[in-house]
């Protein structure tokens, strides 16, 4: 397969900043289950600061992109989970509250001027409450991690079941 067919897992955060780091733990999960069970052929599974020419760089000529990163929602509850879907005819209007001073918003918005955005986006924002320097998740979104995790493995296994089914 070219690449065209790859897939990319993305977390996205800081894990010296406590809850911003949910990204980082769930990628690096995934690359602990893979060592039990192999992940699907051309899935490639990184981490990333949120800098928009990194993730622009990481998704680049991907059919699938999921990124998972820490959200500020007003009201919040910690570890609430949001999935955001956005395919190539929607990518250009991506607006989506990260915890980094620029946001994904901002490098999808660069992607679409420079024509290197993923055929599709899903974003998994994880409500933080903690954004203070220190390492460790707080207990809510510690818990989530797990069926985020889930939740990852299944949007893969969805998307080619999407691909071989003629959807895509």
């Amino acid at each position: 397969m070219g690449s065209s067919a790859r897939i990319v897992v993305i977390g996205v955060g800081n894990e010296f900043r406590r809850d911003d780091g949910v990204g980082p733990v769930v990628a690096a999960l995934l690359r602990e289950r893979a060592e039990d069970r192999a992940l699907v052929p051309n899935t490639v599974v990184s981490v990333c600061d949120g800098d928009p020419a990194r993730l622009i760089g990481l998704w680049e000529g991907a059919r699938l992109a999921v990124v998972v990163d820490a959200a500020h929602a007003h009201p919040g509850a910690a570890g609430r989970i949001h999935r955001i879907e956005l395919d190539a005819e929607r990518l250009g209007q991506a607006s989506t509250t990260s915890s980094h001073g620029l946001g994904l918003g901002e490098a999808v918005d660069l992607a679409r001027v420079l024509g290197r955005l993923p055929e599709r986006l899903v974003v998994y924002a994880v409500e933080g409450s903690d954004a203070s320097l220190g390492t460790g998740l707080t207990p809510a979104v510690a818990e989530a991690v797990e069926p985020l995790a889930d939740s990852v493995e299944d949007e893969i296994l969805r998307h080619l079941g999407a691909e071989a089914g003629g959807e895509r």
